[in-house]
């Protein structure tokens, strides 16, 4: 990975206007942010620089509003979470351009934290347009791009910014970027990889450039259904995408050219019903009834899994293995994510999950927090994992 400037390569900032992009689209009910966990992601950079004497301008977007100020989706309901996670009182500015914004940063102190009004309420944000970068730009000195979450947009505030004023990587960003290298960029090896999921459809680019980079590569969750129909084996009235056989077919042909070996599993255990304690057996993956549905891998395939893993150097995971939201069909899944943990806290694993199911199944698992890295970067992870570059990302390697 190219070289990228860190906060440790800014000094003397006291007085300085710091532009950070956050990602602070965090979940909100009744007006009241339900989880904070991104908000906490990003205090520590806010917090630095607020610290150095830095006027700290936070940049961020809230939902969907397409390019028009919407109520509901302004960031002024989440300025209460982010002074109790910061410990400290923040200015709110009602637009991010503009005379509110230009008046606001204008009033700052040194040390002062500022949230701008929501930048895509503007057009020009989503369109990377130059008017609106310049705008956004003449209230800064520094641009600090600290939301590798959405590093994979080519907007004004993640993108054109960093053409405009000295950029520089938030710790968020550091930290997410340093993770993703030790995972694919130059990993220890072996390499294994866990990718799961619905659907092979959505996975496709994320598996062809898997197959070339790692040494094993596990297939769970539905989207193994379609590999094993590929193979001609009858997979009953489990979730699969029948008319991908050719492309599933096509991806173990390239994963057998570049050397790397497809785990699929071996056993399942199905189900009539897809609700929790439903009436399940565990069986043999050629075996499976005509009037039944694969929920998740069985105990042969899981300690296939767990072999892998304890082979292996470096772990990326996305995605689960099975029907981890309701019982019993969390078991496999919860059970190569405490094998990954304890491997993870022995020093012997490398351990990198990133994506909202994956993230919620540590979670649910209870080892997220023994995992080297997990992102909670969603579509920036996973085009990351797709091998495809990130605007916001190489920005900041060409500045």
């Amino acid at each position: 990975m190219p070289a990228f400037k860190t906060l440790d390569d800014l000094t003397d900032i006291a007085g300085k206007r710091i532009l950070v992009r956050v990602d602070l689209n965090v979940p909100v009910s009744d007006g009241k942010v339900t989880d904070a966990t991104r908000i906490e992601r990003v205090a520590p950079t806010i917090t630095e620089l607020s610290k150095k004497g830095a006027k700290v301008i936070l940049l961020a977007h809230f939902g969907r509003p397409k390019g028009e100020p919407v109520a509901d989706m302004s960031l002024s309901q989440i300025v209460m979470a982010v002074n109790e996670v910061l410990g400290q009182k923040i200015l709110f500015a009602s637009d991010c351009i503009g005379p509110e914004a230009d008046q606001a940063v204008a009033s700052m102190k040194d040390g002062d934290i500022l949230l701008l009004e929501n930048t895509r309420f503007h057009k020009g944000e989503e369109k990377n347009d130059t008017g609106f970068t310049e705008e956004l730009a003449k209230n800064g000195d520094i641009y600090v791009n600290d939301a590798f979450s959405a590093a994979h947009r080519a907007h004004a505030s993640t993108e054109g910014l960093a053409h405009r004023l000295p950029a520089y990587a938030g710790r968020t960003m550091q930290a997410e970027l340093e993770a993703l290298e030790k995972g694919l960029g130059e990993p220890a090896r072996p390499v294994v990889a866990i990718v799961g999921g619905a659907k092979v459809s959505s996975k496709i680019d994320l598996l062809q450039n898997l197959v070339k980079k790692v040494d094993a590569l596990v297939i769970g969750g539905g989207m193994a259904n379609t590999f094993i129909a590929a193979q001609g084996i009858d997979v009953g009235k489990s979730l699969c995408e029948h008319d991908l056989a050719d492309t599933a077919r096509a991806i173990m042909a390239e994963a057998e050219a570049s050397g790397c070996t497809i785990v699929l599993p071996s056993d399942g255990v199905v189900a009539r019903e897809f609700k929790a304690n439903a009436d399940n057996e565990t069986v043999a993956i050629d075996a499976i009834p005509s009037d039944a549905m694969m929920l998740d891998v069985g105990p042969k395939s899981v300690e296939a899994v767990n072999e892998w893993i304890g082979k292996a150097s470096t772990l990326v995971w996305n995605g689960p293995l099975g029907a981890f939201e309701i019982t019993p069909f969390d078991t496999a899944t919860v059970s190569a994510a405490k094998f990954a943990a304890a491997e993870t806290k022995a020093g012997r694993l490398v351990s990198v999950a990133g994506g909202g199911d994956t993230v919620a199944a540590l979670n649910h698992a209870g080892v997220a927090d023994d995992f080297s890295y997990v992102s909670t970067a969603g579509g920036a992870f996973l085009e990351w994992m797709e091998g495809k570059e990130l605007p916001g990302v190489s920005v900041l390697t060409k500045a």
